[in-house]
């Protein structure tokens, strides 16, 4: 009989598997609320839940900004800290709010299990029935839970619910005392007004359920593919005769395994054969049904197994290199974070077909709703505490709440395949012991992840080598330098040789850049009517009001595509150097969106809607950002004759092994017509970098300078890549009959008010103005004001000046020279018009240049503040500008519209300004 019983126990598995209901029951609780604001929290003599509240009708899930509630904001858009700190919330409130409805029990709930669940509030709750207090819950990632069985009898009852969106832990915040607002001083992204805003409500599901007696709890199912088991634990059932029924299914319904167990709460299964694996390429997902009794629990997972394997990061015992973005939680129009995962699901569709595989949630846990989306497409995530904290430990209370929020991830959304690293938070500082520690309870109650203690830190060493519980290591500089660009780009000439190994070899656990990136991009003025939400750009507006005082709206649109045409040429090199490295397991960017707090960041490629503001497609970005990358090392971007172009080819392959592989490659002119061009046959390819596949040698031999563009691509794929390079000839003139070249104010005045041409070009170094530097303005100029703040060059390709200099009409490499033996000259109120405009920040918004040409008397004058006159024998394109611009200044297109009077070009100052490094950036 009971073998009997078993099989038919079976049975009602594989039928209750096929069908849609289940045996939870629900009713859903969205729809119109009333609410009541206590600010003063004058309700926190609970009388206020005993009665029916006279409030506003509210719409539930939603928050106050929602629906208007608030005080209004009455800010103008202005050019200071507290308007370009971050967007502006249209209706703020911080404090408790009263939430109440009328519900109704159905009978055939009596005697069941009822729970209500509040999906992602902001911070605290209190429940109330027909007036009674049942509970309080905290939580800024997990769902707020309530036990009503003994109280939510059959008939009608009033629900109340006090949110309280205040601050109850500051020691979880890092401040950022530089904006005037204080309420907008808290930066981690689950608390904060940068990215999402501080609101109040519910914004996920609000329902209540009931089921049965046999009610399981926190249902997990651990996969392990080194030994080719499955591992299930849960909770709740106290009935140890009760006999379990389980079931494994694909997403299709096609049952894969079932079994069933007593008197347990640990179940092991051998992996049925028909289950695959998990991973990005192949994101397959099973459903695990526990049946007790009549009710059922399902959960769904992945077979994956995510490890520190000596050193290297693998997935199912095969390495992985994450390319990863931060996710802050910036979403503009509402604020908060999606609940849906269509939602998501687009906008993980977003960052794969600009070719990333990863998602760093930066001091915040998303809601499932994402962990589902990334499940599906392959994705993988970084989930943190909700904290940014510079005093970790110092306060009990926050610790503990932040152990239990650690817990509750890993409760609530530790079956995800796709949540595969945590870290406690980031930047963090404080007692390190406490932070090894509280990582080790973490890999002791869940093994499917890799942890870690902070994504880096300026605590010294703590952020600078890898901690006794760290599984891995997320950092910007290691104890022997730096592993991202920001630190070198500027510091030394452009060289593509090179990648992180000697900094990186060394640390004992895979090992990933930290935030690598936040090159600015000039605001997008077309942004501002996108924003229809809860948030006003009120930061856009008042730079556009500048822009427009200041003569420069009409440029905006070109400052934004030449700043951002700089940034992805650097994002690029980032990359590549991060793929060079074999000890490297992945990069972080800061990022590929923007980020609209923190100063009003630009850093993004896209603006905060995800939407590409035009300096880069996603296909071009793939070149350099996929599963498989072509490769090269070269010495330089800029070549004269008589040199050689050397490059050594290799492929970056994380997808799978190729065998007999052809490289083609080919260098070709500005019209895409090939100058050489071969082929490298039979190339096997393994997992991980692929190194010396080839040498390609070409010699430089031009009459005229040229931009050349060095292919590389594996044939038959669409994997392909592309680089630039310049080609100079050595002997270009550099000085006329016609034309007087001087350093000297003096003659250049006397020589002007002879109606000469005059190429001024006095000493750089004691000139007023802005330090010159080739790249752009790190994260934001408000939240870092210590930084020569430029965010590139713009020029007209065409202008006759450039005859015999190639460029487009925005920062390359081959400017890099130039860029940083110069100063950019304010000439906000000359008649003067720039050759080489340089981009000013967003804050300050001056006409900037480093050449220009203007008239001065019966004279023609090109200023250059460029350095144009020292060692031209080692400067090849310094002396190929000159030269190019004294070929423009014989020729009849030289006629300067401007005119001013010599003594308003007086830019000399003798006293010169500190040398700015990298480090300050960091300056506060």
């Amino acid at each position: 009989m009971k073998s009997i019983s078993r099989i038919i126990a079976l049975l009602l598995v594989v039928i209750m598997a096929s069908c849609t209901s289940s045996s939870v029951e629900e009713i859903n609780l969205e729809g119109e609320w009333t609410v009541v604001l206590d600010s003063a929290n004058v309700g926190l003599s609970e009388e206020w839940a005993k009665n029916k509240l006279n409030g506003t009708p509210i719409q539930l899930p939603g928050t106050l900004d929602d629906a208007g509630l608030g005080t209004k904001n009455t800010r103008k858009p202005e050019m200071n800290n507290d308007i370009l700190c971050a967007l502006t919330r249209k209706h703020q409130y911080i404090g408790a709010a009263w939430y109440q409805k009328e519900i109704f029990i159905p009978g055939e709930w009596n005697g069941k299990q009822l729970t209500l669940e509040l999906e992602r509030v902001i911070w605290e709750s209190k429940l109330f029935v027909d007036g009674v207090l049942i509970g309080k819950n905290e939580s800024l990632i997990a769902p707020h839970r309530y036990d009503l069985s003994s109280v939510l009898t059959p008939g009608k009852h009033t629900l109340t619910i006090r949110i309280d969106n205040s601050n109850l832990y500051p020691f979880i915040n890092v401040k950022g005392n530089k904006y005037p607002d204080p309420v907008n001083q808290d930066m981690a992204h689950a608390y904060t007004n940068h990215t999402q805003i501080k609101w109040n409500g519910i914004i996920g599901d609000i329902k209540l359920t009931a089921n049965k007696t046999n009610k399981v709890e926190n249902l997990q199912v651990y996969s392990n593919v080194s030994e080719g088991t499955i591992k299930v634990t849960f909770e709740g059932i106290s009935n140890t005769d009760l006999e379990l029924n389980y079931q494994i299914s694909s997403t299709d319904g096609e049952v894969i395994a079932n079994g069933f167990s007593k008197g347990v709460n640990t179940i092991i299964i051998q992996k049925p054969h028909k289950m695959k694996l998990w991973d990005e390429f192949t994101p397959n997902l099973y459903n695990f049904n526990l049946i007790a009794g009549t009710d059922t629990t399902s959960v769904q997972f992945g077979y994956r197994e995510i490890q520190k394997n000596n050193k290297v990061l693998t997935l199912n015992n095969q390495r992985i290199f994450l390319r990863g973005n931060l996710e802050c939680a910036i979403f503009p129009l509402t604020g908060h974070p999606p609940m849906e995962k269509a939602e998501w699901a687009k906008l993980i569709a977003q960052a794969k077909a600009y070719g990333l595989n990863h998602l760093r949630f930066h001091s915040w846990c998303p809601p499932k709703a994402a962990f589902e989306a990334a499940d599906e497409a392959g994705f993988y995530c970084q989930v943190e505490l909700p904290h940014w904290s510079l005093m970790f430990g110092k306060d009990q209370k926050t610790t503990d709440f932040l152990v239990s929020e650690g817990n509750r991830i890993l409760n609530e959304y530790g079956n995800h395949p796709s949540f595969v690293l945590m870290a406690l938070g980031n930047e963090l500082e404080g007692d390190v012991d406490l932070l090894n520690s509280t990582v080790a309870k973490l890999k002791a109650k869940d093994n499917r992840h890799l942890y870690m203690t902070t994504c880096y830190s300026f605590q010294r060493p703590l952020g600078l080598v890898a901690q006794p519980q760290d599984d891995f290591f997320v950092t910007q500089k290691t104890d022997k330098g730096w592993v991202r660009g920001q630190g070198i780009f500027n510091a030394k000439p452009p060289h593509f040789n090179e990648d992180y190994s000697a900094t990186s070899e060394h640390v004992p656990v895979p090992i990933i850049s930290h935030e690598i990136g936040q090159y600015s991009v000039y605001p997008d003025m077309t942004e501002i009517e996108k924003y229809t939400g809860v948030l006003q750009p009120l930061n856009f507006m008042a730079i556009r009001n500048e822009l427009e005082k200041k003569g420069l709206m009409d440029l905006s649109d070109e400052f934004t595509y030449a700043s951002g045409k700089l940034a992805a040429m650097l994002y690029k090199e980032e990359i590549e150097r991060a793929l060079k490295t074999p000890a490297f397991d992945g990069f972080q960017l800061l990022q590929l969106q923007d980020f609209p707090g923190q100063g009003t960041a630009l850093v993004g490629l896209l603006n905060a809607f995800w939407e590409s503001k035009g300096a880069i497609s996603a296909e071009e970005f793939r070149e350099f950002n996929s599963e498989v990358v072509p490769l090269i090392r070269f010495e330089k971007a800029v070549y004269e004759n008589g040199e050689k172009f050397s490059a050594s080819l290799e492929i970056a392959n994380f997808y799978k092994e190729m065998k007999g592989q052809d490289l083609e490659w080919s260098l070709t002119n500005k019209v895409g017509e090939k100058v050489k061009a071969g082929v490298i046959k039979g190339v096997d390819l393994k997992i991980g970098n692929n190194i010396n596949l080839g040498n390609i040698e070409i010699d430089v031999n031009v009459e005229k300078a040229a931009e050349l563009t060095f292919n590389l691509a594996l044939k038959g794929t669409e994997y392909k890549n592309k680089w630039h390079v310049w080609f100079y000839p050595k002997k270009v003139k550099t000085s006329s009959d016609k034309v007087i070249i001087t350093n000297s104010y003096e003659k250049a005045k006397k020589e002007l008010s002879k109606g000469k041409t005059v190429l001024l070009n006095p000493d750089y170094k004691n000139i007023k103005g802005v330090n010159g530097r080739f790249v752009p303005v790190f994260w934001s100029p408000v939240h870092f004001p210590n930084q020569p703040s430029t965010m590139g060059l713009l020029m007209d390709e065409n202008h006759k000046a450039f005859n015999d200099f190639p460029t487009k009409g925005y920062t390359e490499w081959q400017w890099w020279d130039l860029c940083i033996q110069s100063k950019s000259l304010i000439v906000d109120s000359l008649d003067v018009t720039p050759i080489v405009r340089v981009i000013d920040n967003f804050v300050t918004n001056h006409h900037l240049t480093n050449v220009f040409e203007t008239k001065v008397g019966n004279g023609k004058l090109i200023f250059s503040s460029i350095d144009l006159m020292n060692e031209l024998e080692k400067r090849p394109v310094a002396r190929q500008l000159r030269s190019s611009l004294l070929k423009y200044m014989v020729s009849q297109d030289f006629n300067p519209s401007g005119s001013v009077n010599m003594e308003d070009l007086d830019f000399m100052d003798e006293k010169t300004k500190k040398q700015f490094k990298a480090s300050d950036i960091y300056d506060e």
